[in-house]
Formats: structure tokens, sequence, C-alpha cells
């Protein structure tokens, strides 16, 4: 019956990081014990302050529809964020609130992408990025740096690329999945870029904002002769552990963020009433109440760090936030293993969870072909065993 469903559907590819996780439930189910350091979710429960918010939502019965974009106290607790936090004046009209982060990343690509517009994707990127693209009919221009430019494409090779089809520009700071960190210079010179090339918008996917390493995070809006043409994606998944609250937020010009009012309300309206309530008490607490989870994927970081830079023939960057390596493991691609062979990065992948039992997202969903994600976002035990695991599937390659 396939062939009755839409040729969007055919053209679209499932998410690789969910698939993974499908397929480590269903070998976990066969009672296999299974280590798994591929979803990109705090093992951090939400902050009972939040939870606290949430209680008090219901039992003062907030269970109604709220505006398309968000509650005015919501709208008005993102952009104080944004000016506390980022030094970026916005204004509730400016705000979209969406049913996670990914979903205000559609809204944007909806509300600016016309078929055949061109959109430039620095790699490795999220894996839903090309597919929404895909989906409003524009085309990825997918522009990749490896691991010896720390996974970081240069302003000068992203003005290479642009055409007149160019519309928008589009990557993460933390990224996800390597880790790395935008800094303020680097921003700047792709800010340079974008303030020649007047047609061009930039959509900055901050999700990460708070799990920095580094210092303070830099956002591209800050520089104010493009700020009118960037669209900030940002939300509460990550730094509050709140991935299934559902909430996410984009901040652009009113016209923008008008547009992407209009998709919503004929997608999904609002996102939940109580998860407002709750992501507004978030909004507003000081940056220092994630303190200690940051500090404790920190450290987690330093030991899977050390443990991957152990293993013979793999490349690995220092990462400066997020909670990912990203291992370029290219020497092992066309081993063996007694009669299995291993062609492409997706059947490394498959190889290490079905024969050493540790799951992994292949780099390939990320748009690199040499890589492997490793999510840090568990405890030491799990961390040590699975990366132990990792080495011991590689080194028995031959």
């Amino acid at each position: 019956m396939s062939h009755f469903l839409a040729t969007r559907i055919h053209q679209l590819a499932e998410s690789e990081t969910l698939a993974m996780a499908r397929r480590s439930r269903e070998l976990k189910a066969k009672g296999m014990d299974i280590i798994s350091l591929n979803l990109g979710e705090p093992d951090f429960y939400t902050p009972d302050f939040v939870k606290e918010a949430a209680k008090k939502a219901i039992d003062e019965n907030n269970s109604f529809y709220t505006p398309v974009a968000g509650t005015l106290e919501l709208r008005q607790a993102v952009c104080a964020k944004l000016l506390r936090d980022n030094n970026l004046v916005y204004t509730p009209d400016q705000i979209v609130c969406s049913t996670g982060a990914k979903q205000a990343i559609a809204n944007t690509i909806l509300a600016l992408i016309n078929p055949g517009d061109e959109v430039i994707i620095l790699s490795p990127y999220w894996v839903t990025y090309v597919e929404i693209v895909k989906l409003a009919g524009g085309t990825p221009i997918i522009l990749h740096a490896g691991v010896d430019q720390d996974y970081k494409p240069k302003a000068a090779a992203i003005e290479k690329v642009i055409t007149e089809r160019s519309k928008l520009i589009m990557f993460s700071t933390p990224n996800n999945p390597t880790g790395a960190v935008y800094t303020h210079s680097e921003l700047q010179d792709i800010a340079a870029i974008v303030e020649k090339n007047t047609n061009i918008f930039v959509l900055a996917d901050e999700i990460y904002e708070h799990i920095n390493f580094v210092g303070k995070h830099h956002s591209i809006a800050s520089f104010s002769s493009i700020k009118e043409r960037c669209i900030i994606i940002n939300g509460l998944s990550k730094a509050f552990a709140m991935t299934g609250w559902r909430i996410g937020y984009l901040a652009a010009n009113k016209e923008i963020a008008a547009a992407a009012d209009k998709i919503q309300g004929q997608f999904t309206s609002a996102t939940c009433a109580i998860t407002q309530k709750a992501a507004t008490a978030a909004l507003l607490a000081p940056v220092s109440s994630i303190e200690k989870m940051v500090s404790t994927f920190e450290k987690r970081k330093h030991l899977a760090f050390e443990l991957v830079a152990k293993i013979p023939n793999v490349e690995v960057n220092q990462p400066d936030g997020a909670f990912y390596l990203f291992p370029n493991v290219s020497y092992y691609i066309g081993k063996k293993y007694n009669d299995i062979t291993i062609h492409t990065i997706n059947e490394l992948a498959l190889y290490l969870l079905n024969e050493f039992h540790i799951c992994l997202v292949s780099g390939d969903a990320f748009g690199d072909d040499k890589a492997l994600r490793i999510s840090y976002a568990a405890d030491e035990k799990t961390i040590t065993e699975g990366i132990n695991r990792l080495q011991k599937g590689l080194l028995a390659l031959h």
C-alpha cells in the first residue's frame, strides 16, 4: 500500500538517533545487556522548582488554550532571559513558543524557504535540519568541516558556496553532534559574510547554550548589523532536563515571528499550558540553578575524551559544549570481523550494537560518514563500560 503515500514520505529519512534507540530497545527486550550512549537527553530530573510551578499551574486550573505563540507571561520571560544572558533586546511579539525547538526550526523553515531556495547547512549538523529543508522544497547545501578543523566550517568557505539562490545559513552552537562551540571571532566572520549578502538569513540553534565549558555563550544575533535577519532557536530541554515537557522557542523579527505563529496555528496551536508555566519558572531562574548539572557534564566529558583518545587510530576533538564526542573512526571502515566486512559507518554502528552491545549513532546521520556520535549524558560507570565496548569492537576488526 505504500505506493499510495505522498512522495515526500519516501524522500524523508527516518531520524537515525530515534532509529538506533528503537533498535537498542528491541535488543534489550530480547534480554541483551545493551549500553546506550546514543540519545541526546540529559539523564537528570527536571529541577524541583520547575515541577512545583507545574503542579501549581494544575491546581490553579491552567487547562485552557493559550495564544498560539505562548502566554504573554512566557514570552516576556523569554525576552527577559535573552536580555539577561545574551544582551539581546526582543519584544514578546518577536517570540514564538512551540512544542520543542524542533517545531520552532520547522516553523522557521516553512516561513522562509520556497522550492528551489538554497539553505547552507554547516556540517556536522543535527539530523533534522536537512529533512526539514527538504520538506519545505528547499535545496540543502552541505558545507562540511572535519575533526582537523574542530568541525567548524570557516566563513571563507561559506562565502564560496553562496549563490543567487542562497536564502539561509543554518548551524548550531554548541554543536550537536560534535560539541564544538563557535567563538565570538568566528561568529563575527560569519556575520560579515551575511552583512554583505542582504538576501540571506541565519538560523542559529542555541539549544545547548548553557552546557558550555569555555565561558560565555556568544549569539550571532548580537551583531546588530544582521540581527533583523537572525532567527534564534532555543528551548528548555537540555539546560533544564525538560525533554519530555516539549517546549522550545524562536526569537526573530516581527514578520518572521508572525509567519511562524500563522504556521503553528494550523499545525498544533500552542504547546501545553502547564508546560508553559513550568518553562516560565525555568527561564526566570538564575543560571546558577543548573551549575551542578553542567559541572557534572564537564567532568564526564573529560572521562569520555580520555577513554576515546586512548583507542588506537581514532581521532577525536576536545568538545567545548553540549554532551557529545564525535570521533573519526574511518580507519576501521573496510575491515572485517569474522565473515562480516564493514563497508560504511552505518554498518560499523550496527556491528558495534549487534556484536558488542554498545549503541551509538552513525555520523552519516549528521553529515559525516567517518564518525560516530557518543553521548556522555550517562553516569560514569555506563560511560566507561560503553567506551570499553567500543574499543573492544574496533580492535576486533582486522
